[in-house]
């Protein structure tokens, strides 16, 4: 299972970003072999469909949740369609390596 969680750098220490479309970094989290990477969300600075955008590259990496803060209407969308779960927080001060703490303790 591949998990993203939406985050403001690339490392475990970086704070939870509550954005889903305009979030800086991805951090995936592959539950099958326990590795975790970043990758930069490529179109956090796009004029319009950010969201729609991230939604479709979730779609790519064949996630299968992504944790954020929020998801836009056609996000959510589109999510839905890939069968993607989402799961919204709303705490802002998190750091990346805690979410993925009660992740592996649930």
């Amino acid at each position: 299972m591949k998990i993203v969680i939406t985050s403001m750098s690339d490392s475990l220490t970086s704070t939870f970003d509550r954005r889903f479309g305009r979030a800086a970094w991805f951090c995936i989290l592959d539950t099958e072999d326990e590795a975790i990477r970043f990758i930069p969300n490529e179109h956090v600075n796009a004029s319009n469909g950010a969201g729609l955008k991230a939604a479709e590259t979730m779609g790519e990496l064949k996630v299968t949740k992504v944790i954020s803060g929020d998801f836009g209407p056609k996000a959510k969308q589109l999510l839905d369609k890939f069968g993607i779960q989402m799961v919204m927080m709303d705490e802002a001060d998190i750091l990346i390596e805690e979410i993925i703490e009660r992740l592996n303790h649930n």
